[in-house]
């Protein structure tokens, strides 16, 4: 899979944009602050409906303006096929092959990218609801069910916390609907859990293999996933009804005096052990890039295990990051059989034949050019 063209207007810094690219390595250079970020963002939008930076959709729009549209042509095994976005302040329109999706996560997956920037870095060392975020984003890539499970749940989340406030400050007494709220919550709950369970077994898989080859054979990585109720990747689904059902009854005079919902899928962790120690707590900063490294190609390999295809690679800013023998490594994977984009602000001191051989484009206050 790749894409061939890519249309902006009114996105970001750029008032229009139309480039072709082909299907190999594709690298922006410019200075900060001229547009490179942009670029790969408005490719990373097109494809999942959401911007990887913000969550404020009117911050895509330029400055001054209604909308924004991006557009792009994609080439897959079976043919191509145009896609297009448009974000105004009322909300975002999507179509894919000239037909309008009537919900977002029927759009989701015609394209998949992987995306790697500096942030993904903290993905080992930052917050949980990063690494949350990063299930989610590449779940709901391969699987359009999930992401619908996904927004159910929010919604779901919203009304029982909504509803444990009222509780809290006692301008509700009842508490039957707090039951059905539970009840409706457990249901969905437990089909994300179990997606989540068996996405984190698939990448463990692919993830191991690299981890390995990326640290000489000296590190082995293992990845848990830990809900925040108490079961495993073998229990069933009315095993976990059961344990959430208890977990709720023993919580529930908790969250009534905090008025927030304090279990689900909206707390669960992601842990990444090396050599069975824990890489957040007592990993070396080598060993967390590796990991995330390791994470970003084991993606690459678990969307082709899944579609039959290779995702398109963003890589932001991220080589700079990365020490000549990383770069190498992530260089030599992708090589002849990943589109990449990769913005740099400059490739002196890269010395791989990749680079040699891509196609290069400049970027300056909004304007990009091939070079």
């Amino acid at each position: 899979m790749y894409i061939e063209e890519l249309e902006l207007k009114n996105y970001r810094n750029y008032e229009t944009l139309s480039i072709s690219f082909e299907n190999k390595v594709n690298v922006i250079l410019g200075e900060n602050a001229q547009g490179k970020t942009n670029v790969m963002e408005s490719i990373y939008v097109l494809a999942m409906a959401k911007s990887h930076r913000t969550s404020n959709d009117k911050d895509l729009i330029r400055w001054d303006e209604e909308y924004a549209k991006i557009s792009g042509r994609i080439q897959k095994q079976n043919g191509s096929a145009p896609l297009e976005l448009i974000i105004s302040k009322k909300g975002k329109k999507a179509k894919y092959n000239h037909i309008e999706q009537q919900k977002l996560s029927q759009y989701v997956g015609n394209m998949n990218v992987v995306m790697f920037a500096p942030e993904d870095l903290h993905l080992v060392k930052g917050s949980p609801q990063v690494r949350r975020r990063f299930i989610d984003m590449e779940i709901g890539q391969v699987s359009p069910i999930y992401l619908h499970d996904i927004s159910q749940y929010q919604k779901i989340l919203q009304q029982r916390n909504h509803y444990l406030k009222q509780l809290q400050f006692q301008k509700q007494k009842d508490e039957t609907m707090l039951d059905v709220l539970t009840e409706q919550f457990t249901q969905i709950a437990v089909k994300i859990i179990k997606k989540r369970f068996e996405f984190i077994q698939l990448l463990e898989e692919w993830a191991k293999p690299i981890h390995t080859g990326i640290s000489r054979g000296l590190e082995t990585l293992n990845i848990k996933y830990k809900p925040s109720i108490d079961v495993s990747e073998t229990s069933d689904s009315s095993t976990l009804i059961k344990a959430m059902e208890e977990k709720f009854s023993s919580i529930r005079k908790r969250e009534i005096e905090r008025g927030v919902t304090l279990a689900g899928p909206h707390r669960d962790e992601l842990i990444f052990f090396v050599n069975d120690r824990d890489v957040q707590t007592y990993g070396s900063q080598g060993q967390q890039r590796t990991t995330a490294l390791s994470l970003k190609l084991a993606e690459i390999e678990l969307i082709h295990s899944e579609i039959g295809e290779y995702p398109i690679l963003l890589l932001d800013d991220v080589l700079s990051e990365l020490d000549d023998y990383r770069q190498s490594h992530l260089l030599n994977t992708i090589q002849g059989k990943v589109q990449t984009f990769v913005t740099t602000t400059s490739i002196d001191g890269i010395d791989h034949q990749t680079l040699k051989e891509a196609s290069t484009f400049s970027v300056e206050s909004g304007f990009m050019t091939p070079v």
